[in-house]
Protein backbone atom coordinates (compact mmCIF):
# COMPACT_ATOMS: atom_id res chain seq x y z
CA UNK A 1 0.00 0.00 0.00
CA UNK A 2 2.47 2.64 0.91
CA UNK A 3 4.57 1.71 -2.01
CA UNK A 4 4.98 4.51 -5.08
CA UNK A 5 2.90 3.95 -8.23
CA UNK A 6 4.87 3.67 -11.62
CA UNK A 7 3.13 6.17 -13.75
CA UNK A 8 4.44 6.39 -16.98
CA UNK A 9 4.66 10.35 -19.24
CA UNK A 10 2.87 10.60 -22.32
CA UNK A 11 4.34 14.27 -23.98
CA UNK A 12 7.05 14.53 -21.87
CA UNK A 13 9.08 16.81 -22.89
CA UNK A 14 12.88 17.93 -21.80
CA UNK A 15 13.29 21.55 -22.12
CA UNK A 16 9.83 23.09 -22.21
CA UNK A 17 6.15 22.90 -21.80
CA UNK A 18 3.47 22.80 -19.17
CA UNK A 19 4.06 18.76 -18.78
CA UNK A 20 7.52 20.00 -17.57
CA UNK A 21 6.90 23.15 -15.73
CA UNK A 22 4.05 21.55 -13.75
CA UNK A 23 3.69 17.85 -13.72
CA UNK A 24 7.63 17.50 -13.55
CA UNK A 25 7.71 19.38 -10.26
CA UNK A 26 4.46 17.91 -8.73
CA UNK A 27 5.77 14.03 -9.26
CA UNK A 28 9.28 14.63 -8.41
CA UNK A 29 7.69 15.90 -4.78
CA UNK A 30 5.09 13.14 -5.01
CA UNK A 31 5.45 10.50 -2.18
CA UNK A 32 2.60 8.55 -4.10
CA UNK A 33 3.95 7.89 -7.72
CA UNK A 34 7.53 7.49 -9.16
CA UNK A 35 8.17 8.15 -13.06
CA UNK A 36 9.35 5.00 -14.57
CA UNK A 37 8.67 5.84 -18.52
CA UNK A 38 8.19 8.41 -20.64
CA UNK A 39 7.35 8.36 -24.29
CA UNK A 40 7.03 11.77 -27.24
CA UNK A 41 7.65 12.20 -30.48
CA UNK A 42 10.40 10.61 -31.97
CA UNK A 43 12.98 7.98 -29.83
CA UNK A 44 15.67 10.79 -29.41
CA UNK A 45 13.39 13.18 -28.13
CA UNK A 46 12.06 10.72 -25.43
CA UNK A 47 15.55 9.56 -24.29
CA UNK A 48 16.33 13.37 -23.33
CA UNK A 49 13.25 13.42 -21.49
CA UNK A 50 14.00 10.53 -19.81
CA UNK A 51 16.79 12.23 -18.60
CA UNK A 52 15.12 15.30 -17.66
CA UNK A 53 12.13 13.23 -15.66
CA UNK A 54 14.92 11.09 -14.16
CA UNK A 55 12.92 7.71 -15.91
CA UNK A 56 14.66 4.26 -16.21
CA UNK A 57 12.67 3.82 -19.69
CA UNK A 58 12.07 5.86 -23.34
CA UNK A 59 9.81 5.37 -25.98
CA UNK A 60 9.15 7.57 -29.36
CA UNK A 61 5.89 5.68 -29.62
CA UNK A 62 3.10 6.22 -26.80
CA UNK A 63 1.53 3.20 -27.36
CA UNK A 64 4.96 1.58 -26.69
CA UNK A 65 5.08 2.91 -23.36
CA UNK A 66 1.24 1.64 -22.59
CA UNK A 67 2.31 -1.97 -23.68
CA UNK A 68 5.14 -1.51 -20.76
CA UNK A 69 3.72 -3.93 -17.82
CA UNK A 70 5.80 -1.89 -15.89
CA UNK A 71 3.23 1.20 -16.07
CA UNK A 72 0.88 1.11 -13.58
CA UNK A 73 -0.49 4.51 -14.36
CA UNK A 74 0.07 7.01 -17.47
CA UNK A 75 -0.43 11.20 -17.48
CA UNK A 76 -1.21 11.91 -21.03
CA UNK A 77 -0.03 15.69 -21.50
CA UNK A 78 -0.45 15.85 -25.25
CA UNK A 79 -2.55 18.24 -27.01
CA UNK A 80 -5.88 17.53 -27.43
CA UNK A 81 -5.47 18.32 -30.80
CA UNK A 82 -2.52 15.93 -31.17
CA UNK A 83 -4.09 13.15 -28.88
CA UNK A 84 -5.74 11.20 -31.46
CA UNK A 85 -7.80 8.24 -29.07
CA UNK A 86 -4.42 8.40 -26.37
CA UNK A 87 -7.48 7.86 -23.54
CA UNK A 88 -8.92 5.38 -24.88
CA UNK A 89 -5.75 3.28 -25.60
CA UNK A 90 -4.56 3.15 -22.53
CA UNK A 91 -8.02 2.28 -20.90
CA UNK A 92 -7.96 -0.20 -23.58
CA UNK A 93 -4.23 -1.22 -21.82
CA UNK A 94 -5.45 -1.02 -18.60
CA UNK A 95 -3.86 1.61 -17.22
CA UNK A 96 -5.43 4.13 -14.56
CA UNK A 97 -4.93 7.56 -16.48
CA UNK A 98 -4.70 11.09 -15.75
CA UNK A 99 -5.21 13.48 -18.86
CA UNK A 100 -4.34 17.13 -18.95
CA UNK A 101 -7.52 19.47 -19.44
CA UNK A 102 -9.44 19.44 -22.14
CA UNK A 103 -9.87 15.86 -21.65
CA UNK A 104 -12.46 16.14 -24.55
CA UNK A 105 -14.30 18.11 -27.86
CA UNK A 106 -17.45 17.38 -25.79
CA UNK A 107 -19.51 15.71 -22.82
CA UNK A 108 -20.33 12.78 -25.63
CA UNK A 109 -16.54 11.90 -25.74
CA UNK A 110 -16.02 12.96 -22.28
CA UNK A 111 -18.84 10.32 -21.40
CA UNK A 112 -17.20 7.58 -23.10
CA UNK A 113 -13.92 7.83 -21.34
CA UNK A 114 -15.59 7.63 -18.29
CA UNK A 115 -17.40 4.53 -19.43
CA UNK A 116 -15.16 2.85 -20.79
CA UNK A 117 -12.64 3.17 -17.55
CA UNK A 118 -15.54 2.12 -15.33
CA UNK A 119 -15.78 -1.15 -17.75
CA UNK A 120 -11.86 -1.89 -17.13
CA UNK A 121 -11.71 -0.97 -14.01
CA UNK A 122 -9.49 1.83 -13.75
CA UNK A 123 -9.08 4.94 -11.74
CA UNK A 124 -9.12 8.51 -13.53
CA UNK A 125 -8.23 12.50 -13.05
CA UNK A 126 -8.43 15.12 -14.91
CA UNK A 127 -6.10 18.69 -14.75
CA UNK A 128 -8.51 20.75 -13.50
CA UNK A 129 -6.48 21.32 -10.75
CA UNK A 130 -7.23 24.94 -9.88
CA UNK A 131 -10.40 23.69 -7.47
CA UNK A 132 -7.52 22.62 -5.16
CA UNK A 133 -6.59 26.04 -4.41
CA UNK A 134 -6.77 27.18 -0.77
CA UNK A 135 -8.67 29.76 -0.99
CA UNK A 136 -11.59 28.10 -3.43
CA UNK A 137 -11.77 25.39 -1.11
CA UNK A 138 -11.90 27.60 1.76
CA UNK A 139 -14.60 29.84 -0.20
CA UNK A 140 -16.65 26.78 -1.00
CA UNK A 141 -16.50 25.42 2.69
CA UNK A 142 -17.61 29.10 3.69
CA UNK A 143 -20.62 28.78 1.25
CA UNK A 144 -21.50 24.97 2.47
CA UNK A 145 -21.58 25.95 6.21
CA UNK A 146 -23.92 29.24 5.38
CA UNK A 147 -21.54 31.53 6.63
CA UNK A 148 -23.26 34.24 4.63
CA UNK A 149 -26.39 32.84 4.85
CA UNK A 150 -28.83 31.71 1.86
CA UNK A 151 -27.02 32.71 -1.23
CA UNK A 152 -29.18 35.39 -2.90
CA UNK A 153 -27.22 35.47 -6.39
CA UNK A 154 -23.25 34.78 -7.35
CA UNK A 155 -20.94 36.00 -10.32
CA UNK A 156 -17.45 35.55 -11.62
CA UNK A 157 -15.59 37.72 -13.61
CA UNK A 158 -12.20 36.71 -15.16
CA UNK A 159 -10.63 39.08 -17.74
CA UNK A 160 -6.33 38.45 -19.24
CA UNK A 161 -4.33 40.00 -21.53
CA UNK A 162 -3.38 38.12 -24.52
CA UNK A 163 -0.85 39.22 -27.06
CA UNK A 164 -1.78 39.33 -30.90
CA UNK A 165 1.41 37.74 -32.11
CA UNK A 166 1.61 33.96 -31.44
CA UNK A 167 4.12 31.50 -31.92
CA UNK A 168 2.40 28.74 -34.99
CA UNK A 169 2.68 26.37 -31.35
CA UNK A 170 -0.18 28.06 -30.59
CA UNK A 171 -2.23 28.12 -33.63
CA UNK A 172 -4.48 25.44 -32.29
CA UNK A 173 -5.81 27.82 -29.69
CA UNK A 174 -7.71 30.38 -33.01
CA UNK A 175 -9.63 27.45 -34.11
CA UNK A 176 -13.16 26.82 -32.63
CA UNK A 177 -12.65 22.99 -34.04
CA UNK A 178 -9.93 22.68 -31.93
CA UNK A 179 -11.12 22.30 -28.49
CA UNK A 180 -8.60 24.19 -27.02
CA UNK A 181 -9.87 27.89 -27.39
CA UNK A 182 -10.39 30.02 -24.70
CA UNK A 183 -14.06 28.69 -23.55
CA UNK A 184 -12.81 25.29 -23.45
CA UNK A 185 -9.27 25.87 -21.50
CA UNK A 186 -10.07 29.19 -19.66
CA UNK A 187 -13.28 29.16 -19.77
CA UNK A 188 -13.06 25.39 -18.55
CA UNK A 189 -10.37 26.17 -15.68
CA UNK A 190 -12.67 28.94 -14.40
CA UNK A 191 -15.94 28.11 -14.41
CA UNK A 192 -14.65 24.75 -12.67
CA UNK A 193 -13.84 26.51 -9.59
CA UNK A 194 -16.57 29.01 -9.55
CA UNK A 195 -18.67 25.83 -9.23
CA UNK A 196 -17.02 23.63 -7.14
CA UNK A 197 -17.23 26.56 -4.61
CA UNK A 198 -20.77 27.66 -5.58
CA UNK A 199 -22.77 24.21 -7.43
CA UNK A 200 -22.98 23.92 -11.07
CA UNK A 201 -24.86 25.99 -13.12
CA UNK A 202 -28.69 24.38 -14.06
CA UNK A 203 -29.76 26.55 -17.14
CA UNK A 204 -28.00 29.18 -19.07
CA UNK A 205 -27.88 31.57 -21.63
CA UNK A 206 -24.53 31.84 -23.49
CA UNK A 207 -23.32 34.72 -25.70
CA UNK A 208 -19.82 34.02 -27.51
CA UNK A 209 -17.56 36.69 -29.43
CA UNK A 210 -14.65 36.99 -31.62
CA UNK A 211 -13.76 40.73 -31.00
CA UNK A 212 -10.21 40.05 -32.54
CA UNK A 213 -10.62 38.56 -35.76
CA UNK A 214 -6.82 37.95 -36.74
CA UNK A 215 -3.34 37.23 -34.87
CA UNK A 216 0.07 37.41 -36.14
CA UNK A 217 1.81 34.04 -36.92
CA UNK A 218 5.67 35.10 -35.61
CA UNK A 219 7.60 32.51 -37.49
CA UNK A 220 6.03 33.29 -40.83
CA UNK A 221 4.36 36.94 -40.21
CA UNK A 222 1.16 34.86 -41.49
CA UNK A 223 -2.27 36.74 -40.55
CA UNK A 224 -4.41 34.26 -38.67
CA UNK A 225 -8.47 34.17 -38.89
CA UNK A 226 -9.45 33.58 -35.80
CA UNK A 227 -12.80 31.21 -35.59
CA UNK A 228 -12.63 31.07 -31.75
CA UNK A 229 -14.61 33.37 -28.72
CA UNK A 230 -12.43 35.54 -26.65
CA UNK A 231 -15.14 36.87 -25.17
CA UNK A 232 -17.72 34.56 -23.30
CA UNK A 233 -20.86 35.92 -20.98
CA UNK A 234 -23.30 33.48 -19.54
CA UNK A 235 -26.22 34.29 -16.94
CA UNK A 236 -27.58 31.32 -15.92
CA UNK A 237 -29.21 29.41 -12.07
CA UNK A 238 -27.34 27.80 -10.00
CA UNK A 239 -28.38 24.33 -8.19
CA UNK A 240 -29.29 26.20 -5.19
CA UNK A 241 -31.61 28.16 -7.31
CA UNK A 242 -29.72 31.38 -7.19
CA UNK A 243 -29.32 33.48 -10.08
CA UNK A 244 -25.38 33.51 -11.36
CA UNK A 245 -23.40 35.41 -14.01
CA UNK A 246 -19.80 34.69 -15.70
CA UNK A 247 -17.84 36.78 -17.71
CA UNK A 248 -14.53 36.06 -19.03
CA UNK A 249 -12.69 38.40 -21.59
CA UNK A 250 -9.14 37.79 -23.24
CA UNK A 251 -7.37 39.86 -25.37
CA UNK A 252 -5.93 43.32 -24.55
CA UNK A 253 -2.69 44.56 -22.93
CA UNK A 254 -3.34 43.44 -19.18
CA UNK A 255 -6.34 41.74 -17.09
CA UNK A 256 -7.12 42.16 -13.91
CA UNK A 257 -7.72 38.59 -13.00
CA UNK A 258 -10.51 37.15 -10.62
CA UNK A 259 -13.29 38.65 -8.52
CA UNK A 260 -15.79 35.67 -7.38
CA UNK A 261 -18.60 37.58 -5.35
CA UNK A 262 -21.27 35.74 -3.67
CA UNK A 263 -24.39 37.78 -1.99
CA UNK A 264 -25.75 36.24 0.58
CA UNK A 265 -28.85 36.82 3.12
CA UNK A 266 -26.57 38.02 5.77
CA UNK A 267 -23.29 39.06 3.73
CA UNK A 268 -21.18 39.03 1.11
CA UNK A 269 -17.74 37.20 0.12
CA UNK A 270 -15.36 38.26 -2.58
CA UNK A 271 -12.75 36.78 -3.68
CA UNK A 272 -10.41 38.30 -5.90
CA UNK A 273 -6.55 37.83 -7.30
CA UNK A 274 -4.18 40.35 -7.04
CA UNK A 275 -2.79 38.98 -10.86
CA UNK A 276 -4.35 37.28 -13.56
CA UNK A 277 -2.63 33.95 -13.50
CA UNK A 278 -5.51 31.55 -14.62
CA UNK A 279 -4.72 28.41 -12.56
CA UNK A 280 -2.75 29.62 -9.83
CA UNK A 281 -4.02 33.14 -8.59
CA UNK A 282 -2.79 35.01 -5.37
CA UNK A 283 -5.87 35.36 -4.09
CA UNK A 284 -7.61 37.80 -1.11
CA UNK A 285 -11.05 36.80 1.10
CA UNK A 286 -13.33 39.39 2.27
CA UNK A 287 -16.25 39.42 4.10
CA UNK A 288 -18.44 42.26 4.44
CA UNK A 289 -21.66 42.32 6.53
CA UNK A 290 -23.59 45.39 7.81
CA UNK A 291 -21.27 48.28 8.04
CA UNK A 292 -17.80 46.10 8.50
CA UNK A 293 -15.65 44.56 6.07
CA UNK A 294 -12.90 41.73 7.19
CA UNK A 295 -10.25 40.19 4.95
CA UNK A 296 -10.58 36.31 5.88
CA UNK A 297 -7.23 34.39 6.07
CA UNK A 298 -6.88 30.93 4.64
CA UNK A 299 -6.94 28.76 7.59
CA UNK A 300 -3.56 26.64 7.41
CA UNK A 301 -5.31 23.35 7.17
CA UNK A 302 -6.11 24.34 3.50
CA UNK A 303 -2.65 25.54 2.28
CA UNK A 304 -0.66 23.58 0.14
CA UNK A 305 3.03 23.30 0.42
CA UNK A 306 2.90 25.35 3.01
CA UNK A 307 1.32 28.16 1.17
CA UNK A 308 -2.54 29.80 0.90
CA UNK A 309 -1.61 30.80 -2.43
CA UNK A 310 0.38 27.90 -3.78
CA UNK A 311 1.80 27.02 -7.53
CA UNK A 312 0.28 25.18 -10.50
CA UNK A 313 2.50 22.26 -10.01
CA UNK A 314 1.26 22.03 -5.60
CA UNK A 315 -2.47 22.66 -6.93
CA UNK A 316 -1.70 20.05 -9.44
CA UNK A 317 -0.02 18.08 -6.39
CA UNK A 318 -2.98 17.81 -5.02
CA UNK A 319 -4.99 16.38 -7.81
CA UNK A 320 -1.84 13.74 -7.65
CA UNK A 321 -2.91 12.64 -4.21
CA UNK A 322 -6.46 12.17 -4.58
CA UNK A 323 -5.64 10.25 -8.00
CA UNK A 324 -3.13 7.81 -6.01
CA UNK A 325 -5.98 7.62 -3.51
CA UNK A 326 -8.73 6.37 -6.03
CA UNK A 327 -5.94 3.74 -7.11
CA UNK A 328 -5.19 2.28 -3.77
CA UNK A 329 -8.51 2.59 -2.47
CA UNK A 330 -11.23 2.37 -5.64
CA UNK A 331 -13.16 5.59 -3.86
CA UNK A 332 -13.34 8.21 -6.70
CA UNK A 333 -11.68 11.55 -6.01
CA UNK A 334 -12.35 14.91 -7.86
CA UNK A 335 -11.46 16.21 -10.13
CA UNK A 336 -11.68 13.13 -12.81
CA UNK A 337 -13.46 12.13 -15.85
CA UNK A 338 -16.96 12.70 -14.17
CA UNK A 339 -15.54 16.61 -13.11
CA UNK A 340 -14.69 17.11 -16.97
CA UNK A 341 -17.94 15.99 -18.27
CA UNK A 342 -19.88 18.29 -15.96
CA UNK A 343 -17.52 20.82 -17.60
CA UNK A 344 -18.02 19.96 -20.75
CA UNK A 345 -21.99 19.73 -20.63
CA UNK A 346 -21.95 23.41 -19.32
CA UNK A 347 -19.34 24.57 -22.14
CA UNK A 348 -21.61 22.44 -24.96
CA UNK A 349 -24.75 24.44 -23.46
CA UNK A 350 -23.08 27.58 -23.93
CA UNK A 351 -22.06 26.53 -27.38
CA UNK A 352 -25.90 25.97 -28.34
CA UNK A 353 -27.62 28.81 -26.60
CA UNK A 354 -25.27 31.33 -28.63
CA UNK A 355 -25.68 29.47 -31.51
CA UNK A 356 -29.99 29.37 -30.95
CA UNK A 357 -30.31 32.85 -29.14
CA UNK A 358 -32.41 30.62 -26.70
CA UNK A 359 -31.75 29.15 -22.52
CA UNK A 360 -30.64 25.75 -22.44
CA UNK A 361 -30.95 23.43 -19.83
CA UNK A 362 -27.45 21.45 -18.67
CA UNK A 363 -27.62 17.77 -17.88
CA UNK A 364 -26.95 16.98 -14.14
CA UNK A 365 -23.98 15.32 -13.22
CA UNK A 366 -22.75 13.18 -10.28
CA UNK A 367 -23.29 15.26 -7.52
CA UNK A 368 -19.29 15.89 -5.93
CA UNK A 369 -18.79 13.99 -2.28
CA UNK A 370 -16.39 14.62 0.51
CA UNK A 371 -13.59 12.88 -0.53
CA UNK A 372 -11.57 14.45 1.43
CA UNK A 373 -10.64 16.84 -1.25
CA UNK A 374 -11.79 20.06 1.05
Amino acid sequence: MNEKIAIGVIGAHAQRGWARAVHLAALRDSHDFDIVAVASTDATQAAEAAEAWGAERSYGDAHALLADPAVEAVLIAVQLPKRDDLVAAAIAAGKHVYVEWPLALDAATAERYRDLAAAKGVQHAVGLQTRHHPAIRYLHELIAQGAVGDVLSASLHYSIGAAEEWSERYADLFDATKGVNHLAVVGGHAMDQFAHALGRLTALSGRLATRIPEVTITETGERLKVTSPDQILVHGVLESGAPASVHIMTGGPAGAGYRIEVQGRTGRLVLESADDSLVAPRYQLRKTTTGDTAVLPVPERFWTKGSDNPSPAANAGEVYRGFAAAIRTGAAHEPNFDTAIAVHRTQDAIRRSNESGASELVQPGEPEEDNGSL
